[in-house]
């Protein structure tokens, strides 16, 4: 008796467990099962929903297209020797900015659906993705080796001023083509987020890059250059540098 008395006023001195309180303890076993059961309604609704099947079958197609014919066209124009990876197009930035439209998307159709029904949207989107990519590849079909994907810093006895086809409406058809393709490719997901995200972050690196881009062909052609700009717009919205 005296020993259990013993015990028991010993017990108020041992340092409080947090775990033994059922109502705060984690239970490992619930996690997991809530874990697999998000995961199994997300799966579900990729399987077995007819939108999420073509949204993301269009959005896999339009960026495996994208990326494929500018590595092949960069290799049949300017030759394997002189292309690399980079000519894939596909950054740390860019895969960033693709896993976030995806997981906004995942988020979306399971938590509303009903956003993702607005098929007008997602059709004027994959207009815009089909519009981008022939304005690209005429640009580039026409440019031939003076379209390169990475900026000219120094003139090269090949590179010219290329002012006919395409290039007579707009200084940059490539970018203004990929101004199209990008937000175009989230509308196609109906994506407000990312869709409002793509069109400032690229509008942003254009706004930087074709005024970079222009102070060396103004160096490559002069005034050549200087009578091209002011009688052509960039491609690009509010960027005429």
């Amino acid at each position: 008796m005296l020993f259990s008395f013993f015990l028991s006023s010993n017990s108020q001195f041992q340092e409080p467990n947090p775990f033994q309180n059922p109502r705060i303890a984690p239970n490992p076993i619930r996690t997991e099962e809530a874990i697999e059961t998000v995961l199994k309604k997300i799966m579900a609704v990729i399987l077995f929903s007819p939108t999420a099947c073509r949204q993301l079958a269009q959005f896999l197609a339009a960026i495996v297209f994208f990326h494929g014919t500018e590595y092949f066209l960069a290799i049949g124009i300017h030759g394997k020797p002189r292309v690399s990876s980079s000519s894939l197009l596909i950054s740390k930035q860019y895969i960033l900015a693709m896993v976030c439209s995806l997981l906004e998307y995942l988020v979306e159709i399971v938590l509303f659906p009903g956003l993702k029904e607005y098929w007008w949207i997602s059709n004027i989107g994959l207009v815009m993705v089909i519009i981008g990519e022939i304005i690209r590849k005429t640009a580039i079909l026409t440019a031939r080796r003076a379209f390169t994907h990475n900026i000219k810093i120094y003139h090269e006895d090949h590179h010219e001023l290329v002012t006919h086809g395409i290039y007579r409406f707009v200084r940059h058809p490539g970018y203004c083509a990929f101004f199209i393709w990008a937000p175009g490719s989230q509308m196609m997901l109906c994506n407000p987020i990312c869709t409002v995200a793509f069109t400032l972050v690229t509008w942003r690196f254009f706004a930087t890059r074709i005024p970079y881009e222009e102070y060396f062909l103004r160096q490559f052609f002069g005034s050549e250059y200087e009578e091209y700009s002011r009688r052509v717009p960039s491609g690009v919205p509010f960027v005429n540098w």
